[in-house]
């Protein structure tokens, strides 16, 4: 139990050997990085929202809420397009608050318990539970190149596509 604890911890609030955590990539975020539209996928504020969202159901799960589901994309994803700073603060607290209740959690279970079934589902809370971590660790790569596209205020989606340079025979290579 305390390996999964301190695999979600790092995920979360850093110092794993990947590169930075969940919330290492959030702090300082600015609503125009977190709001920024990358084309059809999911903006920084929608992932928060997601990872919280996960979290919580994992919290509920262990709390033994057979029907507790997260069944819809409002659900999963909120519904936020663009925000303003206090939106994002609020989803920075939920978020972090949604973390310790799963720590908190977790410290009052013992290590076979990771072996129990999830209520409502066909799965252990060993398997939920790992999948919270490389569920972070997923996101945390989405959020990361997001950023990126973000701060550089360059398109992400090639909107004013003409041509390709692939397509070109001038261009004294070999390739076509």
């Amino acid at each position: 139990m305390e390996n999964l604890k301190n695999l979600l911890n790092t995920a979360f609030h850093g110092g794993a050997w990947h590169g930075p955590s969940v919330l290492e990539l959030a702090k300082g975020l600015t609503v125009k990085e977190a709001s920024f539209s990358a084309g059809n996928i999911h903006n920084i504020a929608e992932l928060l929202y997601h990872i919280t969202s996960w979290r919580l159901f994992a919290v509920k799960k262990m709390q033994g809420d057979e029907n507790y589901n997260i069944s819809d994309e409002k659900a999963n994803w909120g519904n936020i397009g663009k925000i303003d700073q206090f939106e994002l603060e609020t989803l920075m607290m939920e978020l972090t608050l949604s973390h310790d209740e799963l720590i908190k959690e977790l410290e009052t279970k013992e290590d076979s318990f990771l072996q129990e079934i999830v209520p409502g589902a066909e799965y252990n809370f060993n398997t939920l539970l790992n999948g919270i971590i490389h569920h972070d660790l997923y996101h945390s790569g989405q959020i990361a190149i997001i950023k990126k596209l973000a701060s550089k205020g360059g398109k992400a989606v090639d909107d004013d596509y003409t041509e390709s340079r692939y397509f070109e025979d001038d261009l004294e290579d070999d390739f076509i």
